[in-house]
């Protein structure tokens, strides 16, 4: 661990422990779930159990409230979403690119840390958490991108390239302004709040890092929402 790593109290790495578990509970729950309960988008069946990952019970209910497909065999309609429910799902389906992206960019340079060279650390950046962030952003960018390529695909019968170029088109915006709110929450506890009361910045390998991205994840949701509702609005992006 680096010398200028925090020290956390025992209750600050409980606290992170318990949302990390409740977490992770919500996501195999969900995960379960839609297999009894199929989302008749496919690609929503990942997205659901991953969003529990930082959310969790509140998200969890969020899920109950306005995702839950009914069970296999249930061939009624599904109830119509209001507009505020259909950016909520919309904003969950970005939502759950950026999780992963995020998740595999900082495990990657945890595994691989010579590749924060590559994106400006030492060269560019004299701290290295921005150089990750650039991983964080190209990983979240091209699942979120995949995950609304396999939404808008089918909805619109495209091909490779005319569904890559709608997908790109209406989710770019969106994922872009969910990592705006992740990454200045994460500034904001790395450089301000965890040197200023516990002595030093978060390293990647501790609960208290993955509470603080739970935190910084929600904070995306909101940045990203009100651009998931002008896009829907406008017709880029379609009605979840």
């Amino acid at each position: 661990m680096p010398a200028d790593a925090a020290t956390f109290p025992a209750w600050v790495t409980a606290i992170a422990w318990t949302s990390l578990v409740i977490g992770f509970a919500c996501a195999a729950w969900v995960w379960l779930d839609v297999r009894r309960r199929p989302q008749r988008m496919s690609v929503m069946n990942v997205v659901w159990p991953v969003n529990m990952l930082f959310g969790g019970i509140l998200w969890l209910l969020v899920y109950l409230r306005i995702g839950r497909s009914a069970r296999r065999g249930d061939d009624r309609p599904p109830r119509r979403r209001s507009m505020p429910e259909a950016v909520a799902v919309s904003t969950n389906h970005c939502g759950a690119g950026c999780t992963l992206g995020d998740i595999v960019g900082e495990f990657l340079l945890v595994l691989v840390p010579v590749l924060a060279v590559l994106t400006g650390y030492g060269w560019l950046f004299q701290e290295r958490i921005f150089a990750v962030w650039v991983w964080d952003f190209v990983f979240a960018f091209a699942i979120g991108i995949a995950f609304q390529y396999f939404a808008i695909v089918p909805m619109r019968g495209l091909g490779f390239r005319d569904g890559l170029k709608a997908a790109v088109t209406a989710d770019a915006a969106s994922i872009s302004a969910w990592q705006v709110g992740m990454y200045g929450t994460m500034a904001i506890a790395q450089f301000l709040l965890a040197p200023l009361w516990f002595g030093g910045m978060i390293p990647v390998l501790t609960p208290e890092f993955w509470f603080a991205m739970q935190v910084a994840m929600i904070a995306g949701f909101c940045t990203s929402y009100p651009v998931n509702w002008l896009l829907i609005r406008a017709g880029v992006k379609e009605r979840m």
